[in-house]
């Protein structure tokens, strides 16, 4: 039977222990929850594309404990080196040239691997206890919602684990930058996250390329590896249809709107009451943060989706958030959630 599990020694050895032996577990992050493996044990990696229903063409990002770690795993550069002084332990994902003891399984048969230093005082504990890179890809089905509490890891995936280690709601909310390393012309960000291209270019003095990209479906058949996670045109969905609607008010005026049971999440809480339609007084309204805190948004996002998504409304619909900061990637996430990544 599925237990969550405390963050207590006892629990760290037994977890530890399932890993070594070629289990998988769910494990907290600052970023989401993931569902991890020993690296470098193909046929446990395997489990977890089996799990999530994962096409073999989407990379795995390893999260190690030390620049040791990292350095047995992918060859090393001076951007990296930088980097990583900069802002590991924390949600910023290199993609370097692999070393070959990478199985090719992680990587999606390329010559690539994704690895990042986790911050989250209990997934550090567990890399220090088990001494593995652990390939830790969101603990959730294949393009649904990622988990940001223990509970979403339950709910979702419970049937096909024993152990999900309980490190409370994730302090950031988003997944993780995932930033190429590879190209000698320059860095490139593959999937935004918390770390900023402003804040690498701070750190590196050039300018960071931008070069996210959508796959509207898995291509049949496979040929190519994916060169970061997080890409596909529908993605971290819930099952409840989802739209954007840019602002509040504009949707209260909706004439178009019918009896079905909706849904509306709005950025901010409205200061005061919205002027409603007739067809819109019995919508359900919800928000992201109290003030405008984006930080706050970030953290909220995937909780609040994840219990609307189980209220049984016909549609939600959501209002993006400011497009700077922590804000762009909130509607980037958005965009690709309601299908629309390439609109």
């Amino acid at each position: 039977m599925t237990k969550i599990y405390g963050p207590g020694a006892e629990d760290l050895d037994r977890a530890a222990r399932i890993l070594a032996e070629g289990g998988i577990i769910a494990v907290p992050t600052e970023t989401v929850y993931g569902l991890a493996a020993h690296a470098l044990d193909e046929a446990a990696c395997g489990r977890i594309f089996e799990i999530k229903g994962r096409p073999l063409i989407d990379p795995l990002i390893i999260h190690i404990h030390d620049l040791i770690g990292a350095k047995s795993l992918a060859a090393w550069n001076d951007w990296a080196e930088l980097l990583a002084h900069a802002f590991w332990p924390g949600p910023l994902t290199f993609v370097l040239p692999k070393q070959s003891i990478v199985p090719a399984l992680v990587t999606a048969g390329l010559e690539t691997v994704a690895i990042r230093m986790p911050r989250h005082p209990v997934m550090r504990k567990l890399l220090i206890k088990c001494n593995l890179p652990l390939a830790a890809p969101s603990a959730n089905p294949f393009g649904y919602l990622s988990p940001t509490r223990p509970e979403h890891v339950l709910e979702a995936l419970g049937e096909n684990l024993e152990f999900i280690l309980d490190g409370g709601p994730c302090e950031i909310g988003l997944e993780s930058t995932v930033l190429d390393l590879c190209d000698p012309l320059g860095p490139a960000i593959l999937r935004p996250g918390a770390i900023s291209g402003w804040q690498i270019s701070e750190v590196l003095g050039i300018e960071i390329l931008v070069k996210t990209q959508s796959m509207p479906e898995i291509p049949a058949p496979v040929s190519k590896g994916m060169p970061s996670p997080g890409l596909m045109h529908r993605h971290y969905s819930p099952r409840t249809p989802l739209a954007i609607r840019p602002h509040l008010h504009e949707f209260c005026r909706d004439e178009a709107l019918t009896n079905e049971k909706i849904a509306f999440i709005a950025f901010q809480k409205p200061t005061e009451r919205p002027d409603f339609t007739d067809s819109a007084a019995k919508i359900r309204f919800f928000w992201l943060t109290e003030d405008g805190d984006v930080e706050e948004a970030a953290r909220n996002l995937y909780d609040l989706l994840h219990k609307v998504d189980r209220m049984n409304f016909n549609q939600i619909f959501i209002e993006l958030a400011p497009e700077s900061g922590l804000g762009a990637v909130i509607n980037e996430r958005l965009l690709r959630a309601s299908g629309s990544a390439n609109d």
